[in-house]
């Protein structure tokens, strides 16, 4: 048997178990398990690619011989149907996303898509449009490059679009921002919005309420200079985050206008339309503090709210969004879409996959529904 195809069918059996289960266990392997599942889980199809090219290549050179040749073929088969599995839990994430808006916002507004084929079989990892360009570093505070933001727009400039911010995740002491939910920024771009993703300053060095402040910075660097690139002049401002990021973004979203919040920029308007959190953390902060929980800042007039996240993930566990999701509703007047991925690990949103394509359409009628409802841009 050529030992180049056996580790292929043992490194894609691995790949297929890291998928579908979620692993506790110590840190080595589960920093394996979480490295792989979070690429593979969300492009399966690219381990059946190389199973099928090395199962057709270890025929064509006669490395088939053997019974013990066949169980490996067998392996081969067995994880390929597993990964099929894993493709499949992805590509209903379209359906729980349209029950979860029409649950929340009344039925009908979810609108039934297709999915773009050939970017997510094809071209998964790349994620820039040519219609929109991308402007990068610019300087929003004085925290040297941990206050740099990037800004995506429709290269024709189109005059009156709505607002995206971004916050990256990375345990809020790590990661940058031209790495995460790029293919919603790009796709939301592409349509005429001004989306920003950006830096903040990091621990160990800076804590809460640090991060905050960064971010209310960044909210009221957009409702000043946003119209500069094609926002309308009252665009609805939403903001979203990822892990960390989201933390960030629910914060900033039930704390408008918190001069504690600006210090030296009191009068800004750091008010906010809508807040998206992907695979967030929404407890409290490092210290412990409930004042530092999202849940502990639920309020009657908060923004709606529209909060995504994988049952499988390994870092955080459903319950912690939850209990944001239950918060919110049971004090604010406005509606809380909580959409449960089946199958989604941590960090789902990194690349064109069924599962995030399918979100960013729910999160583009999730927009919709919030900017017809409040009349705004």
């Amino acid at each position: 048997m050529a030992v180049g195809y056996l580790m292929t069918v043992v490194l894609a059996a691995l790949i297929a178990v890291f998928c579908l289960v979620r692993i506790r266990g110590p840190k080595p392997l589960f920093y394996v398990s979480y490295r792989l599942g979070l690429v593979f889980n969300e492009m399966p199809f690219l381990v059946v690619y190389a199973l099928a090219a090395s199962t057709a290549l270890a025929f064509a050179e006669g490395d088939i011989e053997t019974a013990a040749d066949r169980v490996a073929v067998g392996a081969a088969a067995a994880s390929a149907v597993a990964l099929a599995v894993v493709a499949r839990r992805g590509m209903r994430t379209a359906r729980a996303v349209r029950l979860a808006l029409d649950e929340a916002l009344g039925a009908g507004t979810a609108t039934r898509r297709r999915p773009p084929l050939a970017r997510i079989l094809l071209r998964p990892v790349f994620r820039r449009r040519r219609d929109v360009r991308r402007v990068g570093n610019l300087r929003y505070g004085d925290g040297g490059r941990r206050n740099l933001l990037d800004l995506y727009h429709h290269r024709a400039r189109p005059e009156g679009g709505p607002v995206l911010i971004h916050f990256h995740g990375g345990h809020y002491d790590q990661g940058r921002k031209n790495t995460q939910s790029l293919p919603l920024l790009y796709r939301l771009a592409g349509q005429g919005w001004v989306c920003i993703s950006a830096n903040y300053r990091l621990r160990p060095a800076f804590s809460h309420p640090d991060h905050l402040i960064d971010a209310k910075k960044v909210i009221a660097w957009a409702r000043e200079h946003a119209e500069e690139y094609g926002a309308h002049p009252e665009a609805a401002v939403f903001v979203s985050g990822s892990s960390a990021g989201a933390h960030m973004a629910a914060l900033a979203a039930l704390t408008p206008n918190e001069p504690r919040y600006q210090p030296g920029f009191e009068e800004a308007d750091t008010s906010v339309t809508a807040a998206i959190a992907l695979n967030g953390y929404l407890g409290t902060y490092f210290d412990g503090d409930p004042a530092t929980s999202p849940a502990h800042l639920a309020r009657a007039d908060a923004p709606p709210f529209l909060i995504a996240h994988g049952d499988l993930d390994e870092l955080v566990e459903t319950e912690n969004p939850k209990a944001l999701a239950t918060a919110l509703r049971s004090v604010s007047t406005s509606p809380v879409v909580y959409v449960e991925l089946r199958g989604g690990h941590h960090a789902f949103d990194l690349f064109h996959s069924f599962r995030f394509e399918a979100l960013i359409d729910g999160i583009e009628d999730f927009a919709a529904w919030v900017r017809a409802e409040k009349r705004v841009v």
